[in-house]
């Protein structure tokens, strides 16, 4: 019976492994250079760590399990709830600012498609503890560098941002019911997802009148922020939420990073936890899904069961970014699996080239030999599939004068060298 992987895993083969740790650790770098520091957590959790805070409705949206004690636990979907957890465990004692960054494997059971999968990895920063635009504005400069790192620019992809309070205070200021904000919320998070007219049919059932859905129109063409309407800022809600942003692009300018940044309206992001400033990357081609997301969450923590306190933070999967670094042609080549092969220029003389073997990974160096043996010209064909950057000769030499033959695979030059001398 030839058996599947589960709809929306993947298997990692060498070459995709190799790529997988690349990507990882140019996530941990960025982090580390901005003095974040990695923290973890079970792969299982409570379901109600989930639950309390969504509702039941959203274990449709998980994978799920009752173990042999009859406890309901989940296979976490994201990062967020556990670092309210851990935090509220030990907030007392926790120096703060906290800047804690993690890598997680997350599943989620959603229709999986291409960019979306049900098991992912995903890259989360989050800093705790700060209020004001600064903290935003570290967070965003941590995922420019994280695109650096892998070898994005500017003209690659861009942040856009938005504040969800300036959009709230926009909305009511047409006249829209303080209760009806969250649903026209969701809508507008569709607005990339579905047509103009699907989003036009969605508003008027959900009571906008023509007249509202006229001036939604109006606001989400705005491009930047001097083109928000004096009428508008006459308001104070949305003066003071205009000037925050403006305070946020500032220390972007300031990080260096403005040209990766842009002002964008209709970004609202899904989850209805974000208190302020959110943000999504996209590719400038508009071919991918948004790449990362973030933004700020000041209660989400004291409803997980942590003390209130301010916070921000993004999350960003290796799926969509896989997929734009290999249209980009920026996934880096398979490494070598050995800088060293050894073989043997007289048969099996297992003795002298596991002398040698020992010799060079005593030493610290990658060195593979050919476990089945045979004809010299055999295991060279095997240290050129192997991409071996130097094949190690063992012949007379090695009894005689403690010397062995090195060849450079590259130059195709070769000498004699001292065993001793040799990965030195």
């Amino acid at each position: 019976m030839k058996v599947q992987p589960v709809r929306g895993t993947r298997d990692f083969y060498p070459e995709d492994m190799a790529f997988r740790e690349w990507l990882l650790e140019r996530w941990r770098q960025a982090s580390r250079r901005a003095g974040f520091v990695e923290v973890d957590g079970p792969e299982l959790e409570p379901l109600e760590l989930y639950t309390d805070k969504s509702g039941p409705e959203i274990a449709e949206q998980l994978y799920w399990l009752d173990d042999k004690s009859g406890r309901r636990l989940a296979l976490r979907p994201e990062f967020t709830p556990t670092l309210a957890r851990m935090i509220a465990a030990r907030q007392a004692s926790l120096p703060e600012p906290v800047r804690w960054f993690n890598i997680s494997r997350c599943f989620r059971y959603e229709r999986a498609q291409r960019g979306r999968l049900r098991e992912f990895f995903q890259w989360n920063v989050d800093l705790a503890g700060v209020e004001g635009e600064i903290a935003d504005a570290e967070c965003i400069a941590v995922a420019v560098d994280g695109l650096r790192g892998v070898g994005l620019t500017a003209r690659d992809v861009e942040v856009r941002i938005n504040d969800r309070r300036l959009l709230a205070a926009l909305v009511r200021h047409l006249g829209v019911a303080e209760d009806r904000v969250p649903q026209v919320f969701g809508i507008l998070d569709k607005r990339d997802k579905v047509p103009a007219e699907t989003l036009g049919v969605m508003m008027a059932e959900a009571g906008l009148a023509a007249a509202q859905r006229q001036g939604l129109a109006r606001i989400l063409a705005w491009k930047d922020l001097a083109d928000i309407d004096a009428r508008e800022l006459a308001t104070p809600e949305v003066a003071a939420a205009a000037e925050s942003l403006r305070r946020l692009f500032g220390f972007l300018a300031a990080y260096g990073i403005a040209e990766w940044c842009r002002f964008d309206i209709g970004v609202v992001r899904g989850l209805a936890y974000y208190t302020g400033p959110v943000w999504e990357v996209h590719d400038l081609g508009g071919e991918f899904r948004a790449i990362f997301g973030g933004g700020r969450y000041d209660r989400l923590l004291g409803e997980l069961g942590a003390k209130a306190m301010p916070a921000c933070g993004f999350g960003c999967g290796d799926a969509v970014l896989g997929l734009l670094l290999d249209d980009r042609g920026l996934r880096p080549a398979l490494a070598a699996a050995a800088e060293f092969f050894v073989a043997s220029a007289a048969g099996d003389n297992w003795t002298d080239i596991l002398r040698v073997v020992r010799h060079l990974r005593g030493r610290g160096r990658a060195t593979q030999f050919d476990l089945k043996g045979g004809s010299l010209k055999r295991q060279m064909k095997k240290a050129a599939e192997a991409a071996a950057r130097y094949v190690v000769i063992v012949g007379d030499e090695l009894s005689a004068a403690g010397a062995v033959t090195l060849r450079d695979m590259q130059s195709g030059e070769q000498r004699l060298v001292p065993l001793d001398a040799l990965g030195g």
